[in-house]
Parts: structure tokens; C-alpha cells; sequence
């Protein structure tokens, strides 16, 4: 009882930190014509909204590619379209076709603010929670002080809530958690679903993908490959497969749509160290 209590605390002090952090301005305001980060998830709502799913990752007349075109997978899209469709009810002109570039106002701010903040809650605090909760052989006070570390770390909270650069971080890395989450609990198969939900939104995530593969194979290997082992690495791929399949398939329809968005994630023709490649990973 007195852990459930702690806990909360400490959740509704990351809470007020990251609220506060985010009363301020953000990188990019009120400067023409990129306006900065901020102005790029505000387009990709526009861009999700109004435009059918086969143009999002094409550049043409309604969607010009060097402003802020979208670059992410295909999850971070859905999630725009589903933010774009909330906003639609608050106030249309905020995700207008053309007409709501650069737009700028304290009602948008919090708004997209509020987004970020939901989406820690639902995907990264529970899994940071559940994460310390689940540490064998410490202390109760170092489980707490474990979760208050991890939820007021400066650098996620500046980024997302701050400076506004490549928002909604804590949603792949909240996933990637539910991933270690799941492997460490010996559920295998959602933990694999969880990172490959990590991949899917942000490619960065792909960094973490050789611990997790290493460490399922292994398992695999352990269980023996000509018992149970190849059974569970059957499973495995199959829910790779599964998962990717899913996320993907909208995009599927077209060999040359499957590659447009595949160029736009990994742009190695324009240039491995061209600036907007790199913050990505």
C-alpha cells in the first residue's frame, strides 16, 4: 500500500514538471518559414488529414516534401491522423490544407502540448512504473527512487516538452520498455510486439534491436532448436511478421509506394549526414 502510495507521488510529480516545462515557448516559434519542430508534427497532422494514405510520403502539389515532409514510419503517421482528427473538432483551421502553415496560437500550443502529455501516460509512464515495480532484489525506496529518476530524466522532458525537437519520444521508448517488459517476464511474444511497435514509430529504435534479437535468440537456443526452442522461434517470427505486415500493409499496395516510404525513412540519397537524417537517429 505504502509502494501504490509513493508511486503516485512520483507519477504526479513528473507529471507537474513536464506540465510546467511545457508552459514555455519551444524551439522555432514565431520564426519563418520552418517554424521549427513544432510546425512539423503540426503538418503532418495536415498532411494525414487531408490527403489520401498513398500521398503521404509523396511530394506533390499539396504536399511539398523539403517542408517538413514526412520522414517517420508508418505508426508515427497513424498517430498524426488520429491527433489531426481531435483537432479537427477543436478547431479545423489548425490542420486547414495550405492555409494553416506556420500557424501559431496558445489554444494549438496547448493542444499539442496535451498530446504529448497523453501519450506518456497511456505508453511510457505505466511501462517506467511497471518497469521499477517489477526490479528484483532492491528496496522498496529504490524502486521509488528508480521511477522518480527515470520520469524527471532533463533530457526527455527538454526535448519533448521543451524545445519541441522530434516529439512523442516517450512513445517508442515506452514501447521499447513494454518490450523489455515482456521479454524479462518470459512473454516473448509481446514483448517482440512491443519493440516491433517501437520500430514502427520511430526508426531510431533500431538501435535497440540487436540486444533484443540476441537476447530472444538465445533464449531460443537455451530451450534447444530441436525442441521447444525452434517452436518459440517459429512463434517469434511469426509475430515479426505479423506486426510489420500490419503496420505496413496500407502501404503495401504499390511496389513503388513501399519504397517511397522506405527512401523517406532511410535517405541515404540524400546524404548520410544531411542534418534532418541525423536527428532521427
Amino acid at each position: 500500500m505504502e509502494k501504490c502510495y509513493w508511486m503516485t507521488v512520483v507519477v504526479l510529480i513528473g507529471l507537474t514538471v513536464r506540465w510546467t516545462v511545457s508552459l514555455n515557448s519551444y524551439s522555432g516559434a514565431g520564426k519563418p518559414p520552418m517554424f521549427g519542430d513544432y510546425e512539423a508534427q503540426r503538418h503532418w497532422q495536415e498532411i494525414t488529414f487531408n490527403l489520401p494514405l498513398k500521398q503521404w510520403y509523396f511530394n506533390n502539389s499539396d504536399n511539398n516534401l523539403q517542408y517538413w515532409g514526412l520522414d517517420y514510419p508508418p505508426l508515427t503517421a497513424y498517430h498524426s491522423f488520429l491527433c489531426a482528427y481531435v483537432a479537427k473538432f477543436i478547431n479545423p483551421d489548425w490542420i486547414a490544407l495550405h492555409t494553416s502553415r506556420g500557424h501559431e496560437s496558445q489554444e494549438h500550443k496547448l493542444f499539442m502540448r496535451a498530446t504529448v502529455l497523453i501519450a506518456d501516460l497511456l505508453i511510457y509512464i505505466p511501462a517506467v512504473v511497471l518497469y521499477c515495480c517489477c526490479l528484483k532484489e532492491i528496496s522498496t525506496k529504490k524502486k521509488i527512487a528508480n521511477a522518480l529518476c527515470i520520469l524527471l530524466y532533463p533530457g526527455l522532458i527538454l526535448i519533448d516538452y521543451g524545445h519541441f525537437q522530434n516529439i512523442y519520444n516517450s512513445v517508442s521508448l515506452g514501447f521499447a520498455l513494454w518490450g523489455v517488459l515482456g521479454v524479462s517476464c518470459d512473454w516473448d511474444l509481446l514483448g517482440s510486439l512491443a519493440f516491433c511497435l517501437a520500430v514502427n514509430y520511430k526508426q531510431m529504435e533500431l538501435y535497440h534491436s540487436l540486444p533484443f534479437f540476441c537476447f530472444l535468440l538465445g533464449k531460443c537456443f537455451k530451450k534447444g532448436l530441436k525442441g521447444k526452442g525452434f517452436g518459440l522461434l517459429i512463434k517469434l517470427a511469426c509475430t515479426v511478421v505479423a506486426s510489420f505486415t500490419l503496420c505496413w500493409l496500407p502501404f503495401f499496395t504499390e511496389r513503388e509506394q513501399t519504397l517511397q516510404v522506405l527512401r523517406r525513412l532511410f535517405p541515404v540519397d540524400r546524404g548520410l549526414f544531411e542534418a534532418s537524417f541525423v536527428l532521427h537517429f
